[in-house]
């Protein structure tokens, strides 16, 4: 039996098919559409669920149910002596907690460990590849845990909206507000960090989104995440709920701004798509866990 295996949820943006080749699990996230449930990456493909959400049928998130996660780590314990279980954010889902809670009890206590670390979307992606790489370097599941919660906050990502149409639908601005910022085509960019999804700038237009976006970034590696730029210890990472056209050109103008910086680019979580909506992108960072 091995000694360490890791498994995360969908909000990762790790699919199905990718977490094979890890070599790692990932807990689908459950979608409501009119009452009628889907799971992401299993009876919910992305072309789906963005038509779905463009026609305007009432949409809910939910929690994964406590059966199911604890289902996924008994699969997990069959090949493996301990999971690390990397979730999403406590700062953005209840999911976490109930994990957290779950642990502490028999079959699963000293030897599955969830980390709260406070990630989404590539982030929370970038925590499973460095998870993954503690372990070949022999480190515990313990000591990986505090090394990932210890640099819970050695990282940030910006989002830059297309549409406002569903942070309206989804409570975080008004109708009036939603309705304003359409005429006078304002472009919010948001802010990720340490757990939270607040708004950053409006801007007017999404050009100048991307290029209060791309400016952030620079300013952030410069002062910020200065040190582990410096020692190159800095992972660049982009997503993209945008058709591959433009995640393509946006990946170019990130390449651009950074020569020399590879980019970890990946599509945006369901989880998070739900609330920003097609053509959103994103740029952030996320230093590389290091052990004392």
């Amino acid at each position: 039996m091995k000694k360490i295996g890791v498994i995360t949820d969908s909000h990762s943006g790790i699919t199905q098919q990718q977490a094979e080749e890890l070599g790692i699990r990932v807990l689908p996230m459950p979608f409501y559409f009119n009452e009628e449930c889907y799971y992401e990456d299993v009876s919910l493909s992305r072309e789906e669920f963005f038509e779905k959400l463009d026609s305007g049928v009432k949409i809910a998130t939910s929690q994964p149910a406590p059966a199911d996660v604890m289902k996924l780590w008994d699969k997990g314990l069959e090949e493996f002596e301990q999971i690390l279980y990397i979730p999403i954010s406590s700062g953005l889902s209840g999911s976490c907690a109930t994990a957290i809670t779950l642990a502490l009890e028999k079959p699963y206590f000293g030897k599955v460990f969830v980390v709260d670390n406070g990630r989404v979307s590539t982030p929370l992606h970038r925590s499973v590849l460095d998870a993954l790489e503690l372990i070949e370097e022999g480190y515990s599941a313990q000591e990986i845990k505090k090394v990932l919660e210890e640099y819970r906050d050695k990282m940030v990502i910006y989002v830059g909206v297309e549409t406002l149409e569903h942070l309206k639908r989804g409570g975080r601005v008004s109708q009036a507000a939603a309705a304003f910022g359409t005429v006078l085509n304002i472009k919010p960019v948001l802010k990720f960090d340490v757990g939270t999804l607040d708004p950053f700038k409006k801007c007017h237009g999404f050009a100048k989104a991307r290029r209060v976006m791309i400016e952030a970034m620079q300013h952030d590696l410069e002062t910020v995440f200065k040190e582990w730029a410096e020692k190159g210890e800095v992972y660049l990472l982009a997503a993209s709920s945008a058709s591959p056209e433009v995640t393509e050109g946006w990946l170019q103008e990130i390449q651009e701004a950074f020569p020399g910086m590879e980019v970890m680019c990946d599509k945006l979580s369901l989880g998070v798509s739900c609330h920003i909506g097609q053509g959103g992108l994103g740029i952030g960072c996320s230093c590389k866990p290091k052990m004392r």
